[in-house]
């Protein structure tokens, strides 16, 4: 007999599958096309590389679609109608001139619409037409779940587009306040279930509200790095801002006291984000220090001086990392609040 999902367990299986193949389908991009950009004229073979991170990127509902199939354990068929139907709602696609183009990742959010009820109609249908699986369910759910996911799309993308604007407008309007909601924000989501790129991506995040989030999550890595510092293993510590401090986010979840010193770290660096304009794109929030996307994405926006280097360092690196163990001091060493065998890591 099967074992039945429930609905928390689906939920949760729909935000790993997606976060992780957001990850898998941006990081790409992310770690190496403004080098490509910048050194195509010298480099003939830049042009071929951006090329392909680039179509990865537009593989995202595909690649989500995909990794959410694995957390359900779906059988091939299952997993393959279920990517095509991401591929129709994400609205990556359009048709021109009689051809097919894909350009951009797609909207995330009906992405997920599309992914949460394409899965729920090949478990649903399962096996049920026997012999002729192979024919009837990629056809139903290519149909139904693609078809729903087009008719959403122009919804859910101008609601999307509205959060987006309606953020960079107040973002602009009080940047101090808001590069700290942004900091503490994404902060918090990088170390949730969700996907903070996902987020971001969806809707729209730019400018000092991007580099804001990236600051705040910088800072809540080093925090969580230096916290298990002693405990952990120099490698799982490295990690968390070398790679993502996502991987905390089973003692987050059972600590919840965990995410006071990290929000405030995080609030801080958002504040000095604002101050000092560091800005970002909609690909480069969500990622913080990791594969030194966000340093690097603010850099290309800054005026290409020694300053403008000194001042990177010192926020993403210096700052985070000052803070991290004032934080440390206080709520570890002092108050005695948190324990580092709360951040212990077994991997």
């Amino acid at each position: 007999m099967e074992k039945k999902v429930t609905g928390r367990q689906y939920t949760m299986n729909i935000l790993n599958g997606i976060s992780l193949g957001v990850v898998v389908a941006l990081l790409p991009s992310a770690l190496v096309g403004q080098l490509m950009q910048a050194v195509r004229q010298v480099f003939p073979a830049a042009a071929q590389i951006i090329m392909m991170t680039t179509f990865a990127m537009s593989l995202l509902p595909a690649i989500a679609a995909f990794c959410v199939g694995m957390y359900f354990k779906l059988n091939p068929i299952q997993i393959s109608a279920v990517a095509i139907a991401a591929m129709i709602g994400s609205g990556v696609m359009s048709q021109k001139d009689g051809q097919f183009v894909l350009q951009g990742t797609g909207d995330i959010i009906n992405t997920g619409i599309t992914i949460a009820l394409a899965v729920g109609l090949a478990l649903i249908l399962g096996n049920k037409f026997k012999n002729y699986t192979i024919l009837l369910l990629p056809l139903l759910v290519i149909i139904i779940a693609g078809g729903v996911g087009i008719l959403l799309l122009p919804s859910v993308r101008l609601i999307a587009t509205s959060i987006g604007a309606a953020i960079t407008h107040v973002t602009s309007l009080q940047p101090l306040v808001m590069g700290t909601l942004m900091g503490i924000s994404f902060a918090v989501l990088i170390v949730s279930p969700i996907s903070s790129v996902g987020i971001a991506t969806a809707i729209g995040l730019v400018g000092i509200s991007s580099g804001a989030a990236n600051l705040g999550i910088t800072a809540g890595s080093f925090l969580l790095a230096v916290y298990g510092s002693s405990v952990n293993h120099i490698g799982t510590t490295v990690a968390h801002f070398i790679g993502s401090p996502k991987i905390q986010m089973g003692n987050m979840l059972k600590r919840p006291r965990l995410f006071i010193p990290l929000a405030l770290n995080a609030g801080i660096m958002g504040l000095l984000g604002a101050v000092f304009e560091i800005k970002g794109t909609p690909m480069s929030a969500g990622f913080g220090f990791s594969g030194l996307i966000g340093p690097l994405t603010a850099y290309h926006a800054m005026p290409t001086t020694v300053l403008s280097f000194i001042i990177l360092c010192m926020l993403f690196v210096v700052l985070p990392v000052s803070l991290a163990y004032i934080s440390k001091y206080i709520f570890v060493d002092r108050l005695q609040w948190i324990k580092p065998q709360d951040l212990l890591l077994e991997i």
